[in-house]
Parts: structure tokens; sequence; C-alpha cells
């Protein structure tokens, strides 16, 4: 068994406020020996990246092209998957738990394959939405970064 990953998903382009979350966010996961995957660019992807490069974490960016220069400066495992939009189910397989920061409709893409994969999704400020019979996503609310990462590393479902 290898080290645990644990994906985030947020928006190439995030708040000033989404950046701080995202960034210890990834800090946190990384304290805990806990790897990162996530896009590998801007935004809410960067910025957790930073955290947890910052803090020793490992960082893996499943870029959309086929180039590693795409990825943020703090992505230590560049991959490019040259399949744009596509790598969006990979970034929500390779985590035990998903972690949900803000986000476009990228991000609500994200949280349905990682809901239908039957992942545990954990949501700061991120997408609510209500089936046609009234059913809400399983997206689980943290207040904070910290209540985000405990949420996310708790094995049980």
């Amino acid at each position: 068994m290898g080290m645990r990953l644990v994906s985030v998903i947020g928006g190439s382009e995030c708040t000033a406020a989404e950046a701080v979350v995202a960034e210890e966010i990834g800090r946190r996961l990384a304290q805990a020996g806990v790897g990162l995957v996530c896009g590998g660019r801007g935004g809410v992807m960067e910025a957790a990246c930073r955290g947890a490069a910052r803090a020793g974490g490992l960082t893996i960016g499943l870029l959309p092209g086929s180039s590693s220069e795409e990825a943020n400066a703090y992505v230590r495992a560049a991959l490019p998957t040259g399949l744009g939009e596509a790598r969006n189910a990979l970034v929500v397989r390779a985590g035990e738990a998903v972690i949900a920061i803000g986000g476009g409709l990228g991000t609500l893409s994200e949280i349905a394959l990682a809901l239908r994969l039957e992942k545990r999704v954990v949501g700061v400020g991120t997408w609510q939405a209500t089936s046609p019979r009234g059913a809400r996503l399983k997206v689980e609310n943290a207040e904070t970064a910290q209540a985000a990462v405990a949420t996310a590393l708790q094995g049980d479902r």
C-alpha cells in the first residue's frame, strides 16, 4: 500500500479567501503525511499545492494537456494526460476522498463523478445541488480547512 492521497478540486480562478483555505488544506494534508492530487493548474489547485509543497508534502498534478509546462510551480509530479476535461475523472478517482473548494462547472462535474464512485466528498463553500426528486448531493460541508481535512481523512462513510 502506497501513500494515502486526497484529491483537492476547485476553480482555476478563485477568490483570495478560497486561496487561503486551499493553501491551509494543502498544508494540513502534508502535515498528516497525505499526498495531494489535483488538476495541476492555477487558482484553488495552485494554492493547495503551495500549502502542501511548503510543508514538504507530495503534490501530483494531472494536467489537461500534453506538456508538463502547464503545471503550477508547486506541483512535484506533473502528469500530462492529453485528456482535457476528461482528466477530471482521473483526478477524483486518484484520491481516497475529495475536498472541493468553491469552483465552477468543472468542479461540479468532479463532485458528481466522485459521488458516482462513492467517494467521500467534503466541501468548503462549494456546490449544493438538489435532484428533480428533492435529493441533495452528499457533500459533507466543512466550515474550516481543519474540519475539511479531518472529515476527508475519516475512514468510515
